[in-house]
């Protein structure tokens, strides 16, 4: 172990068993405790699995395609993140609280620990799921420019605490296969980030029937624009740049890095992808889930 990377417990904790950010596990009563709205419209990912782009999208269905509304605010006051705290700076349960129907909710959960009011709520859920290698490269460069994340190491050791599951959030594989099991629920549309990178027009009509619209043509034409990788990387109200670099420092690293499948490819050796193949084949055994991980 190199003694210079910091114990991760101290940045992390357990939630059912599940590694957390501390910060968050201080209030998680909060979060078992919320309460839902039968409106509420639920936007459901491992992390750096395409949130933001999938939550602007169903931003602009909301608001009928009205960029100039969408633009009026940063994503993450517009769509709170249900499970974020830190003290009194960022509360994402108190930013709902305060929000007029219809809310849209952004969340990590998985199933187990998604607020049980949700569910009997009946509200509508989006699970956006993206190849676990891709998944993984995301992430190490979020763990190095995000406050709060110990040093990641190299990319190879980051690789193998992502494969156990030592990552906020836990297991990709346990997360994906929880989500995955609720995809014949009505309420829930299950998405690849992959089939919006192949057809992002295709997708995006999906959405707009799910959530109860009408896909005109002229809607979709100004969702596919607004939503490209491009627009949403230099629109400050999606790409995170009015946070200061203590939080989040883009000098490192831009939040909206690439937006593209296959990128692993720059970054796995032979050796590592082999191995994290072969673990791949272990932990998804016996589940229907299948992913591309190039198009």
């Amino acid at each position: 172990m190199n003694p210079s990377k910091c114990d991760d417990s101290e940045f992390f904790g357990r939630v059912h068993g599940i590694l957390m950010y501390k910060d968050f596990i201080k209030y998680w009563d909060d979060v078992e405790a919320f309460e839902a709205r039968p409106d509420d419209t639920v936007i459901v990912t491992y992390p750096k699995s395409g949130t933001t782009w999938v939550s602007e999208i169903v931003d602009m269905i909301f608001k009928e395609g009205d960029v100039k509304k969408c633009k009026e605010d940063v994503i993450f006051n517009r769509i709170p993140f249900l499970e974020c705290r830190k003290e009194e700076v960022m509360n994402g349960i108190k930013q709902l609280k305060e929000m007029a129907s219809p809310r849209i909710v952004k969340t990590h959960l998985s199933v187990k620990l998604l607020p049980a009011s949700f569910w009997e709520k009946n509200c509508k859920m989006i699970y956006l799921c993206r190849n676990a290698k891709d998944v993984a490269v995301s992430y190490y460069y979020f763990f190095l420019m995000v406050a709060g994340h110990p040093n990641p190491g190299s990319f190879p050791e980051f690789v193998e605490k992502f494969m156990d599951g030592q990552v906020p959030y836990g297991s990709w594989y346990e997360h994906t296969k929880s989500w995955w099991e609720m995809r014949k629920n009505p309420r829930v549309l299950f998405l690849f980030y992959e089939d919006m990178k192949e057809d992002i027009r295709r997708e995006v009509i999906k959405l707009i029937q799910f959530l109860g619209r009408k896909p005109s043509e002229e809607l979709v034409d100004k969702i596919v624009k607004h939503t490209s990788f491009q627009e949403m990387k230099n629109n400050p109200s999606t790409n995170y740049t009015t946070l200061p670099d203590e939080v989040m420092n883009q000098k490192i690293s831009p939040f909206m890095r690439k937006g593209i499948t296959g990128d692993w490819k720059n970054h796995f050796t032979v050796a590592l992808n082999e191995k994290f193949d072969l673990h791949y084949e272990q932990q998804m055994k016996g589940s229907t889930l299948k992913l591309r991980t190039e198009i």
